[in-house]
């Protein structure tokens, strides 16, 4: 499979790693530093783009990948006000876009966990829920994108009407984002009352399994069309 890197920071290089690994070919890697050679790829010459580049880069990046019927990926959180704009452009040019805010199988295995518990606490009122996020100093975005997507699992199977980085009233989901490093990646998950404190955590002991899942959505992806989701991946997996 020839693969498209667009953004080759730690997370680009750890996905070449693993791609060649699995006999794949890099067939460009597209940085900050050489954006116009991106015109260089199209359909006849890439199976498949892998999108993990920055925020303000990533719509035009995906923009592209569509509009010339590139297949495509993104892991790249902070631009998702645009999200919808691309899902729409997909299904009209009959292209194939591929978004998750977490790659890694534990990461997803986590997503439905929370959800259990969402459910079963939902009818413990004298719980208060919140999550912390801790990442390393590098990462521009806060919440996380997988703390968003943990924050909407547990607002789908609760009471809780929206979150917030700021502590508000019980019905908001008060989200903490801490930013130090080393820090690949954790994500608590909190219910507190008087009595007892509950607490479910995902700790990422470095990039490689959100990297591997990236490579293995890849392969998975580049004989699909439309707008694809982790929850269709996992389906294929049986997860």
């Amino acid at each position: 499979m020839n693969i498209l890197l667009i953004g080759y920071g730690k997370m680009g290089k750890e996905i070449e790693a693993l791609a060649l690994e699995r006999n794949h070919t890099i067939v460009g890697k597209i940085s900050k530093n050489n954006t116009s050679e991106l015109s260089n790829y199209n359909s006849k010459n890439t199976d498949i783009a892998i999108e993990f580049s920055e925020p303000e880069s990533a719509y035009e990046n995906l923009l592209y990948c569509v509009t010339q019927n590139i297949p495509v990926l993104s892991g790249t959180t902070g631009w998702l006000h645009k999200k919808q704009e691309i899902e729409q452009l997909t299904i009209e040019k009959g292209s194939t876009f591929f978004y998750a805010s977490n790659y890694s199988i534990g990461v997803n295995l986590f997503f439905q966990l929370n959800k259990q518990l969402a459910k079963l606490m939902s009818s413990q009122k004298q719980y208060q829920a919140s999550i912390k996020e801790i990442h390393h100093t590098q990462k521009k975005d806060a919440p996380s994108g997988t703390a968003i997507t943990l924050a909407e699992g547990i607002i789908e199977n609760s009471d809780y009407s929206d979150w917030s980085l700021e502590k508000k009233a019980n019905e908001i989901l008060p989200i903490e984002a801490i930013r130090k490093d080393p820090a690949p990646g954790t994500h608590t998950i909190k219910y507190t009352s008087e009595i007892d404190d509950i607490e479910i955590t995902h700790t990422a002991h470095s990039r490689k399994g959100f990297a591997m899942g990236a490579v293995l959505v890849a392969e998975w992806l580049q004989d699909k069309r439309g707008v694809q989701s982790m929850a269709d991946f996992l389906k294929d997996l049986k997860i």
